[in-house]
């Protein structure tokens, strides 16, 4: 009669290992899978494989240079001055750019310059204010100087000359701007007259003052003077 032995049961410790094992291999395998993603070595190798398209790869020492936007104008260099200029009714006063080769100068032929004055008549203590229209006669435009190096307001009364905007000027300048054909346009803003007799030597001295009578203005812009002198009384 034969006896079978009972088997041995594993110790504790044997089941712990053996769970240890299954356990680290799991991470294996999970921690391969996920570099595996972030690799991503067939991008690689897709890469590699397809040449790029568009042209040649810039140099590494190139520098890009940024294309001009669809609204982007080309930079050119600054033309003749063009202010704009308070206008009668011919016209809004804003006048066109022209250079010297394309539009002639105005002639005294060309342009009536006329002297004006506020009023015709000043009482005690009012200041006359002083300004000038241009209307350009032809039909072609043309260019003048309208800057105060240009301009000239000289009263007068009889053959006595009271004052000059000249004498006591300070810092003039040139204007250029084309006149253009049948415009009307008058000064931007009037000079006013303190009503005393100028010279250049009393700018910074006291004045003899203007005496009750009858004055007379004329004018002169961009060598063009005023066909007939502007008349007023002062009180």
């Amino acid at each position: 009669m034969s006896s079978n032995a009972p088997r041995r049961r594993p110790s504790p410790a044997v089941y712990r290992r053996r769970r240890l094992a299954v356990l680290l291999l799991a991470v294996l395998i999970v921690g391969g899978i996920v570099a595996l993603v972030a690799w991503q070595p067939w991008r690689a190798m897709t890469d590699t494989a397809s040449p790029p398209t568009g042209g040649a790869p810039a140099s590494a020492g190139s520098t890009p240079t940024p294309a001009p936007s669809a609204g982007a104008a080309p930079a050119t260099p600054s033309s003749t001055p063009s202010p704009r200029v308070t206008t009668s009714a011919d016209g809004d006063g804003e006048q066109t750019d022209a250079t010297p080769s394309d539009v002639p100068a105005c002639t005294t032929g060309d342009v009536t310059v006329t002297a004006d004055v506020d009023k015709s008549s000043y009482g005690t203590g009012e200041l006359p204010k002083l300004s000038i229209t241009l209307v350009n006669d032809t039909d072609e435009p043309c260019l003048i100087n309208v800057g105060t190096a240009a301009q000239t307001f000289e009263i007068t009364s009889g053959s006595d000359t009271w004052w000059r905007s000249t004498d006591c000027q300070t810092e003039p300048s040139d204007q250029v701007v084309q006149l253009d054909a049948g415009k009307t346009v008058t000064s931007a803003s009037p000079i006013v007259w303190d009503r005393t007799r100028s010279s250049v030597d009393t700018c910074d001295a006291d004045r003899q003052k203007a005496l009750p009578g009858w004055y007379n203005l004329s004018v002169t812009i961009g060598g063009i003077g005023s066909a007939e002198p502007a008349s007023f009384t002062i009180k």
